[in-house]
C-alpha cells in the first residue's frame, strides 16, 4: 500500500460518506449561506451533487476525509501548501517556535522570527534595499500595496485587468476584475477611480493602447497585474507585454504592482514570474506559498516607494494585531529555506512540462499555464463543474478556473510524486469520456 503523502486515491465509501454527510448537515446549520447557496447553484448547473468532503487529515499531496477516504490534492489548498501538506520542516519550525513565543507585540515590540523573515525577504527581493509590510492574506498584501501607491504618488487611481482576482476586502475588491457580481453590492464603498482593461491574452496591442489612454486621462497611481491570471483562467500574457506595460506606467508616474500571490515562489518555474517575464515591479505582493500553509503574506517594495510611509509626525497608519506573527514567520522562513535548498522552482518547470505533455496526450485538450500553474481547457462554459465532481469521486481534488468554469485549474504541491500526476491524467481522460 502506498504511504500516506504520496499515495494514489484510496476510496472506502461513497463521496461524501456517512460521516461526511452528517457533517455537511451540521455545516448547513451554522455556516454563512453564501457557501451553501454556491454549492446548490453548482449542483443545479452541473447536474451533480456538490456536497463537500470534510477534511480530517492531510499530508504531502494527500487529504483524508472524515470517512477515511484518501484523495490526491491537485490544489495544494488554493496553492498555499506549496511544499505539500504538513511538510516536516514547516511543522518542526512551528512546534519549536510555539514552545518559545506564540504571540508578540507586532510593530511595537517585534519578535525574532519577524525580523529574520524581513531580512530574508529583502535578500530574495528583485531589487536592492527592499522594505516589507508583513500581512496575513493575499488581499491584505494587495491592500498594503494600493495604500503604498497612493502615498507615494498622491494619485488615487488604479489600473487593473479584467479577469484579475486580488482578494475581496474593500481595497482589492475595487480592483477585482474577476466578476462584476463581486463588486456590485459594495460599489458605493469602493474606489471610483478604478479602471479595467482586457487581459492581453487575446489582443495585447489593444490592451496597451487602452492602458495608455487611461493613464493619460486619469490620476492613476498604481498599475496592478497578475503576471499569469490565477483564478481568472490561468491565462499567460504574450512575451514583452509586462515590460511594455511597466514602461508606460512609469513614464506617467504610476507604480507597478505585481500580484504574485499565486505565481510567486517557484510555482511557475521561476522565483518571481514577473521578473522572469521582464518586469521588475515597484511593489511585489506575496502570499499563499509564503507561509507553507500558515496565513502569511507580504507587500515587498522598492525603498524609495516604501519611504512614503515614513512620516515621523504621525501614527503607524497601517498595522494589524497579527501581522508578522511569530508562528507564521517561523513557518515562512522554513518554507523559503526548503524552496531554495531543493530548487523547487526548477522542479516545477521540469515536472510541469512533463505533466502538461501527459495531459495533452491523454485528454487531447489544450493546456495553458507555466510550471505547476496549469489549466486544462474543457471546451465550453460550465463543464468544469461536472468534471470537478467526477474527479472528486475518483479521488482527485481539483477546482474550476475562469469565470465561465470552462477549464480545470491545477496547482499541485511542488513536491508531488509524478506517479500521482500520471494517475490524475489517466483518470481525467476517463472522466472526460464518461461525463458529458
Amino acid at each position: 500500500m502506498d504511504e500516506l503523502g504520496a499515495s494514489l486515491p484510496r476510496l472506502r465509501t461513497a463521496i461524501p460518506g456517512p460521516r461526511g454527510e452528517a457533517y455537511v448537515a451540521r455545516l448547513a446549520e451554522t455556516e454563512c449561506p453564501a457557501f451553501t447557496a454556491r454549492r446548490a447553484r453548482r449542483a443545479h448547473e452541473s447536474g451533480a451533487s456538490h456536497d463537500p468532503i470534510v477534511w480530517s487529515e492531510a499530508l504531502g499531496a494527500n487529504v483524508v476525509d472524515a470517512d477515511g477516504n484518501v484523495f490526491v490534492d491537485l490544489t495544494s489548498g488554493f496553492g498555499a501548501s506549496v511544499l505539500g501538506h504538513r511538510h516536516p520542516r514547516v511543522v518542526e519550525a512551528i512546534q519549536r517556535q510555539s514552545e518559545r513565543l506564540i504571540h508578540a507585540l507586532g510593530d511595537v515590540h517585534p519578535s525574532e522570527p519577524k525580523l529574520a523573515l524581513l531580512e530574508k525577504l529583502a535578500q530574495i527581493a528583485p531589487f536592492e534595499g527592499a522594505k516589507t509590510l508583513l500581512t496575513l492574506s493575499g488581499a491584505d498584501a494587495v491592500e498594503a500595496a494600493l495604500k503604498t501607491a497612493v502615498l507615494h504618488t498622491g494619485r488615487p487611481g488604479v489600473l487593473a485587468f479584467e479577469g484579475g482576482y486580488h482578494g475581496l476586502s474593500h481595497g482589492p475588491l475595487a480592483a477585482c476584475g474577476y466578476s462584476d457580481a463581486f463588486r456590485r453590492p459594495f460599489l458605493a464603498q469602493l474606489n471610483p477611480e478604478t479602471h479595467f482593461i482586457p487581459f492581453p491574452d487575446a489582443d495585447p496591442e489593444a490592451s496597451l493602447e487602452r492602458a495608455r489612454a487611461l493613464l493619460d486621462a486619469h490620476p492613476i497611481g498604481a498599475v496592478l497585474i497578475e503576471p499569469i491570471l490565477g483564478r481568472g483562467g490561468t491565462k499567460v500574457p504574450p512575451e514583452g507585454f509586462l515590460a511594455e506595460l511597466a514602461r508606460l506606467a512609469r513614464e506617467r508616474g504610476a507604480v507597478v504592482v505585481a500580484d504574485e500571490i499565486y505565481t510567486g515562489l517557484g510555482r511557475t518555474g521561476a522565483r518571481f514570474r514577473s521578473v522572469a517575464a521582464g518586469l521588475v515591479p515597484d511593489l511585489l505582493c506575496l502570499g499563499k506559498a509564503l507561509g507553507g500553509g500558515m496565513p502569511v503574506s507580504a507587500c515587498v517594495g522598492r525603498p524609495e516607494v516604501m519611504a512614503a510611509w515614513g512620516d515621523p509626525s504621525g501614527e503607524a497608519i497601517h498595522t494589524g494585531t497579527f501581522f508578522g506573527h511569530p508562528l507564521g514567520s517561523a513557518a515562512s522562513l522554513a518554507t523559503l529555506e526548503v524552496l531554495e535548498a531543493e530548487r523547487l522552482d526548477r522542479r516545477a518547470a521540469e515536472v510541469g512540462a512533463r505533466f502538461r505533455a501527459k495531459l495533452v496526450e491523454r485528454t487531447g485538450r489544450a493546456v495553458r499555464g507555466e510550471g505547476l500553474l496549469l489549466a486544462v481547457d474543457l471546451g465550453r462554459a460550465g463543464r468544469a463543474l461536472a468534471i470537478v465532481r467526477a474527479m472528486l469521486e475518483r479521488g482527485y481534488i481539483v477546482l474550476p478556473t475562469g469565470r465561465d468554469a470552462s477549464a480545470l485549474g491545477l496547482t499541485p504541491p511542488l513536491t508531488i510524486d509524478e506517479r500521482l500526476l500520471d494517475g490524475f491524467a489517466d483518470a481525467l481522460a476517463d472522466a472526460l469520456e464518461e461525463t458529458p
